[in-house]
């Protein structure tokens, strides 16, 4: 990389950036605004709406009348949709529909029905569960719940500036949802406009690009990109951009906004080290340009600070890569009252080894994580699952993934943990590894659907593996909790500050740059059909075996997209010092308090109104009373 003088960096990459996508070209202008007042311009001097109790809602006072809703959609050139929630067909009344509604309980989940529905999120319990996919609803019924009330397909930035403007000169809550991959409620919201940023697909490659001191290959992405998407574009262009691990995920959004791990987290970094540029409509409706020389207060804090909290994206300049082939390794074994051998693992010949003996699976399982310090100094990460599977046994899988390696380059480094597995009687298969089907264009983004697990999450410092005592307990923290019936889902990674690289400075959890692994905490108690009661005694019990690995861990935090939503202090979690400048940040670029969503910066000042008390969306959201501001 080369260093420039000043005038020449900001030609450079000001120039670079405002060579917009064509949709991006298409914007709102003062002039439009005419006699249409509820969209006009936001100005931070006059926050409209500050002092109100909570955003109104269907019914409210305040809430627009149809005629307005008519003009609203006119201004949108008819992007302004009102979907009802996707299972209502299977619900009496005038949309109920038989074949659509076997379609659903049968066949969408195979394919990309859930993704490209303009209001599912992928996880049912935040919305309410009001309107769940049935062949039985007798004695039931089907309201809109946490789901929006009215939805922008935006497909210009001239879409998203109208439903900013609109939100927020009508006290209405606004949301932001791409492909749905939303665990916790940040994507749904009772009473709410959604704007909708699935359709925002562009691409370009830009093989040398400059800004600031970096000099290389780039791409400029549309924000609805998913990962799969992306592989294609790599293919094409014989390059190399980071994203997530799930194919349908959207990258450069919320993804990169929560800080985004990913496969190449040891090799590349983080989602949130890769932007150089960044186009994004602000709370009070600018279309702006944030990177390393302008708006550099917006641009740190969408590099980590959290989805849904500063503005919409709707595209990025990312640092793009030589083309990597990435070779994955897949272990497994269980342990305990085996009755019979455990299936072969996917993506690897050979049987899964089994051992009666728990000591031995436990020590296999301890080994195993003890190697994950020698695959991440390589570049590597791993993706492990321990599960109970009833009757005092346990299963343990594991997918390794090695970035720039060549099969038998990874067998080499890994040879040692196959050795040592097999020294204590794990017998497990290490035949030579294969080219990683989980990172490449194979995957055609289909088959996800909501789900309603809770779970919580934790970011296991290096630290503790550096020292014998301190690892042992850590792993006993683990294995209390995989005793106690939960599935714990561990990530190695090592995303440090230099592997991240240039320009830095992002606002991600500090606890990642010193982190080892990121793992979930997966409580599978069925939600559907418990009432209140039961529901939060089912998080109270996780949270006791939480407990024990924050206790492991401390100081240490949790990644802000995947996450418990009742996380406790989420301000020092999730941001560790960082909380108080992202927060300086979000009240001066949004006074009106316009983009909310729970457990990200700034939300302390808001909650939802549920009547079941649950920590879902389907309420209005209101003001805390005599809430004052977050100090620590």
């Amino acid at each position: 990389m080369r260093s420039t003088n000043f005038p020449t960096l900001f030609a450079l990459i000001t120039g670079a950036s405002c060579v917009n996508f064509p949709f991006e070209s298409t914007q709102l202008q003062d002039s439009d605004v005419g006699s249409f007042s509820a969209i006009a311009f936001g100005d931070k001097t006059t926050p409209t709406f500050a002092n109100s109790t909570c955003k109104t809602g269907p019914g409210n006072v305040g809430w627009p009348l149809d005629d307005e809703w008519s003009k609203l959609n006119s201004s949108l050139n008819g992007a302004l949709l009102k979907p009802a929630p996707p299972a209502i067909v299977c619900y009496p009344g005038p949309l109920q529909n038989t074949n659509q509604c076997n379609y659903l309980l049968q066949n969408a989940s195979s394919t990309r029905f859930y993704i490209n529905d303009p209001v599912t999120v992928l996880t049912d319990w935040p919305e309410g569960n009001t309107c769940l996919p049935t062949a039985n609803s007798t004695g039931s019924s089907c309201t809109q719940g946490g789901f929006p009330t009215y939805v922008v397909n935006a497909t210009t930035v001239r879409h998203i500036q109208i439903a900013v403007n609109f939100a927020r000169n009508k006290g209405i809550r606004l949301i932001i949802k791409n492909t749905g991959h939303d665990f916790v409620g940040r994507s749904a919201g009772a009473g709410s406009i959604s704007v909708w940023t699935h359709y925002l697909k562009s691409f370009e490659y830009l093989p040398d690009f400059t800004a600031g001191e970096y000099r290389g290959r780039a791409a400029r992405v549309g924000s609805g990109l998913e990962a799969w998407e992306l592989y294609n574009y790599m293919d094409i262009n014989n390059m190399t951009v980071v994203v997530p691990g799930g194919s349908t995920v959207g990258a450069y959004g919320g993804w990169t906004a929560g800080g985004g791990h990913t496969i190449l987290a040891s090799y590349h970094g983080l989602g949130a080290d890769q932007p150089l540029s960044i186009q994004v409509v602000t709370a009070d409706g600018r279309f702006v340009t944030a990177d390393m020389y302008q708006n550099t207060d917006l641009f740190y804090a969408l590099r980590g600070g959290g989805p849904g909290s500063y503005g919409i994206v709707t595209s990025m300049i990312v640092k793009a890569y030589p083309a990597v082939e990435v070779i994955q390794s897949v272990i497994g074994f269980s342990g305990g009252n085996l009755t019979k051998p455990a299936p072969p693992l996917p993506g690897q010949p050979g049987d899964t080894a089994n051992i009666q003996n728990l000591t031995g699976f436990w020590n296999g399982v301890y080994q195993f994580y003890l190697f994950g310090k020698t695959i991440v100094d390589n570049g590597g990460t791993t993706y492990n699952y321990i599960a109970p599977l009833g009757n005092n046994t346990y299963s343990f899988t594991t997918t390794i993934q090695l970035p720039g390696l060549t099969p038998q380059q990874a067998q080499a480094l890994l040879q040692p943990l196959f050795d040592t597995l097999n020294k204590i009687g794990i017998a497990v298969n290490n035949s030579e590894p294969i080219v990683s089907p989980a990172w490449g264009a194979a995957q055609q983004g289909e088959g996800d659907s909501p789900g309603e697990q809770r779970f919580a999450t934790r970011l296991f410092p290096r630290a503790n593996w550096e020292n014998t005592t301190t690892f042992l307990s850590t792993m006993g923290a683990i294995q209390s909790n995989v005793e106690a019936g939960y599935i714990f889902h561990g990530i190695h990674l090592k995303p440090t500050e230099a592997i991240g690289g240039y320009p830095g400075n992002t606002s991600v959890n500090p606890a990642f740059r010193t982190a080892i692994m990121h793992a979930d905490i997966f409580d599978y108690v069925s939600i559907t059909g418990l009432t209140p009661e039961q529901i939060t005694s089912t998080h109270t019990r996780l949270e006791t075996y939480v407990n024990l690995i924050r206790a492991a861990t401390p100081g240490s935090g949790a990644y802000v997209n995947e996450c418990d939503l009742q996380e406790p202090n989420f301000q020092q979690s999730f941001w560790g010092d960082k909380y108080a400048g992202l927060l300086k940040i979000k009240q001066q670029r949004d006074p009106w308090d316009l983009f909310w969503s729970p457990a990200t910066v700034g939300s302390e000042g808001w909650e939802v109104k549920t009547v079941t008390g649950l920590p879902t969306q389907n309420g209005p959201l209101c003001r805390v009373p005599n809430y004052t501001t977050y100090n620590g």
